[in-house]
């Protein structure tokens, strides 16, 4: 009950006061940060770039001219080294990553498909297409003769059992049956 006390609705005017006072300061500190950056860059202009006395003469118009040729090679050949320092340092980081993946075996596994392959072939794809060899692996099986029990034969000599069925369907092959029981 406190607490719906306390939290009182502020006016709409009030709001809009406010949120004003806010922009301003907003607007202020922007500008300061313009300001800064200005002075920042007017500074760092001075301090890389001196300024700039143009000669009257021709011959000083032409040495100063040689010497910003010769400050332009100088600078073009520092870019160059650092490229090229960079590209190699790129070269070696790229390398090392390539050996460490190698070492932590990172590499993705292809799926392997099942090959049906006879012996005679995984022997030429081991050895090589050079090596002749032909494997008979039934040569080394061991011979064994099948014998026939009398059950079984009995079992076959059952006959057909569609025979049997109409032999007992009805009356008369159960009547049968019941003789041939007792």
């Amino acid at each position: 009950m406190i607490s719906k006390h306390l939290r009182k609705k502020m006016s709409s005017s009030r709001k809009h006061h406010l949120k004003s006072l806010m922009l301003s300061i907003a607007k202020g500190i922007l500008e300061q940060e313009v300001k800064d950056r200005e002075v920042e860059r007017q500074r760092y202009m001075g301090e890389t770039c001196p300024a700039l006395s143009i000669p009257s003469g021709t011959q000083a118009l032409q040495e100063l001219c040689r010497e910003f040729h010769h400050k332009i090679d100088v600078t073009d050949e520092e870019r160059y080294d650092m490229e090229m320092k960079v590209n190699k340092s790129a070269k070696e980081i790229e390398d090392l990553n390539i050996k460490v993946i190698d070492l932590k075996g990172k590499f993705k596994k292809p799926t392997l498909r099942k090959v049906r392959m006879s012996a005679d072939a995984m022997l030429q794809a081991l050895l090589g297409s050079k090596h002749k060899v032909s494997l008979d692996l039934r040569a080394n099986l061991k011979q064994v003769k099948k014998e026939v029990k009398e059950e079984d034969k009995e079992l076959r000599d059952v006959g057909d059992w569609r025979k049997n069925v109409e032999d007992k369907a009805g009356m008369d092959g159960r009547k049968k049956m019941f003789e041939a029981e007792a």
